[in-house]
């Protein structure tokens, strides 16, 4: 447990970064398995992560980023997209998948997909997106520890116009809405006005509420 304190200590919202220190790939394939294998609401993982390496499109993503200079000086941009709706296309390929993985039909996992397809697309799209979205930030979470684990900063940002990075990405036609952004990178610290100071927090005491 101490190692994990430690690296949540360790790491910060990075506002500047080393434009020539890149991550090694096998650091972000580990970053992004770990993303695959984290929890989503009935495992539908509803969302798609997109890693941006091509200068062009970060230089044109950064003036819809508040000008933000994460956004081009990390390694790589990662860029969480929530799927725009629950159709039932998406949510049969979803309990198709687990049934070709597990090999076999369950009557209880059969009677939860009835459930969800009764139950999610006849909502309105914009309530679907919204609950996709908080699935994506679950991943976010997985992430954030992830990197720090292998010694990548990262920093998510919600600093962004998504209706514009959609655009530049070709996200709207995939049927997706990008929600956040987390770039991947090392700090650089001379430049980076937070690195040295007090991480701050509420204590626990004024965070927490045990129930018993």
């Amino acid at each position: 447990m101490s190692d994990l304190i430690k690296l949540l200590n360790w790491r910060y919202a990075t506002k500047k970064f080393d434009p020539k220190q890149a991550v090694p790939e096998d650091k972000v394939n580990h970053i992004l398995e770990t993303i695959r294998l984290t929890a989503s609401s009935s495992g539908l993982q509803p969302y798609h992560v997109l890693v941006v390496t091509n200068p062009a499109l970060r230089e044109q993503i950064k003036p819809n980023a508040w000008g933000q200079g994460q956004v081009t000086d990390a390694s790589h941009l990662l860029v969480f997209a929530a799927w725009d709706n629950y159709t039932p296309e998406r949510i049969n390929a979803a309990f198709d998948l687990t049934n070709d993985v597990r090999g076999f039909k369950n009557e209880g996992w059969e009677a939860y997909r009835q459930q969800l397809l009764a139950a999610y697309p006849p909502r309105d799209a914009e309530v679907n997106h919204q609950h996709a979205a908080r699935q994506a930030y679950i991943a976010l979470g997985t992430a954030l520890l992830a990197a720090a684990e292998v010694g990548v900063d990262a920093t998510p940002m919600e600093g962004f116009l998504p209706e514009k990075v959609d655009e530049i990405l070709g996200l709207r036609e995939q049927g997706l809405r990008s929600v956040i952004l987390l770039p991947l990178g090392y700090r650089e610290a001379s430049g980076d006005w937070l690195v040295n100071l007090k991480k701050v927090r509420r204590p626990l005491d004024q965070l927490v509420t045990k129930v018993a």
